[in-house]
């Protein structure tokens, strides 16, 4: 079984059967989040902007390791996890506002997660599709920075994963006024379902349809 946690802006852990991963960790004092203290084997971090690419605030997972960083878009294996990294644009004028960002599909367990970043494209390319398989789909829907809910809509159906989580948007903490979930879930045609700590999946038992889930950002509430 795969457990997904949410710690706030575009911040996750995924915790495998033997590995961990976190993506984006997030630095407080530029967010306004509570402090991170993790430990993982893999950190991948999708663009170098102080609220996704702390990586100082990860430790490694064994005595005296450090975590495997990735920073950049190649394909990668790890520990018995498979990693592609997708190139792609933080806004939607091929990158000549915010730059580059990388996605990245994680293949742990036999669960295929991808997460977006920060996302400023309004579609994919075919190119970047045909690159992407999902079950899981972690997808910005906050606006001002990356897509907004209205726009991760079209990325929805473009990939049309299993499970959505939802992530950068606005939290009690958070010193960016970013669009609250609920936008998102409105254009989903979906009401607001009650949060949940963390979402488990495993490759022997994925949902029928889609499924939205909203999970509880850690201490960030």
């Amino acid at each position: 079984m795969i457990d997904i946690y949410f710690l706030g802006q575009a911040c996750f852990r995924i915790k495998g059967k033997s590995t961990t991963v976190v993506v984006d960790p997030y630095n407080a004092a530029f967010t306004g989040l509570s402090p991170l203290k993790l430990e993982a084997d893999i950190v991948c971090i999708s663009h170098d902007h102080q609220d996704h690419s702390e990586k100082s605030v990860v430790k490694g997972a064994g005595e005296g390791a450090d975590p495997f960083v990735i920073s950049g878009p190649g394909e990668y294996e790890i520990q018995g996890v498979n990693i592609v990294g997708v190139s792609s644009f933080h806004d939607d004028k091929e990158g000549a506002e915010r730059g580059r960002n990388v996605i990245y599909q994680i293949t742990i367990d036999g669960v295929d997660i991808v997460h977006l970043g920060d996302l400023g494209q309004k579609k994919l390319t075919q190119a970047q599709i045909e690159e992407i398989s999902c079950d899981v789909l972690l997808i910005p829907v906050g606006g001002v920075y990356t897509i907004d809910g209205k726009e991760a809509v079209e990325i929805v159906s473009q990939l049309e994963p299993k499970v959505v989580i939802p992530m950068h948007y606005k939290l009690a903490k958070l010193k960016f006024d970013l669009a609250d979930v609920s936008q998102f879930l409105t254009a989903m045609g979906k009401e607001k379902p009650e949060q949940m700590p963390k979402y488990s999946i495993s490759e022997d038992r994925m949902p029928e349809d889609m499924e939205i889930a909203v999970l509880e950002a850690a201490n960030n509430k």
